[in-house]
């Protein structure tokens, strides 16, 4: 059985992060493998779906451009707010009041602080940013990021409330934000269609064929 001194951190979150690293303690070999390079690459496949969801909407009109041009924003905020709670809460990492092995190359140095989770955030984030600029793209995307948040508990780094927490920052700090900044975009990109005045294929000009 896995023993952890005491936390902080909620019993029934204690309880689980047991069961899930004895769950990747008793896991083949393979499984422990994808499992510690998945969790810390996901974020870049995660991110490369954006960018395409994005490239989606690049052409399109000014609502859509804006979409894409101001989806990476609300991410990086989320990211943020995720790093200034965690120098509020201080809440020290599972992995380093564990005394059975984590899968994880390593437990984070002190100072990394568990709650919420970073990883968990930005995958919360990006996939919920996905989903907005493109519904095809983030039905993929959501299902990657449950998965990136799990595995930060199934590699020992952090319990499940603090990936719960986590994703559901990210997430809403989108969901929130990503509006805000819609808005006022599509319609700077109006007024600058509208100062641009028709271009060459309008009308039937010499660039159209």
């Amino acid at each position: 059985m896995v023993e952890l001194r005491a936390t902080g951190a909620p019993g029934i979150s204690v309880d689980w992060y047991r069961d899930i690293i004895g769950m990747a303690a008793d896991a083949p070999q393979p499984v422990r493998w994808f499992a510690g390079h998945f969790t810390e690459g996901v974020i870049v496949l995660l991110g490369a779906l954006l960018v395409a969801a994005a490239l989606t909407r690049l052409r399109g009109g000014p609502r859509n451009r804006a979409l894409a041009l101001v989806a990476p924003v609300p991410v990086l905020l989320a990211y943020g707010c995720s790093e200034s709670l965690k120098s509020v809460v201080d809440e020290e990492r599972p992995c380093r009041t564990a005394t059975e092995a984590i899968i994880a190359g390593a437990c984070p140095p002190p100072g990394d602080w568990s709650f919420p989770s970073n990883h968990a955030t930005i995958a919360g984030a990006l996939a919920v940013a996905t989903l907005l600029v493109s519904h095809r793209i983030g039905l993929v995307a959501v299902p990657v990021a449950v998965l990136a948040a799990f595995s930060r508990t199934f590699v020992g780094v952090h319990y499940p409330h603090d990936v719960a927490a986590g994703a559901l920052l990210g997430a809403l700090v989108v969901l929130l934000v990503t509006p805000l900044l819609a808005r006022p975009t599509a319609e700077v990109l109006r007024r600058r269609a509208r100062a641009a005045g028709p271009g060459p294929d309008a009308a039937g000009g010499p660039g159209r064929r």
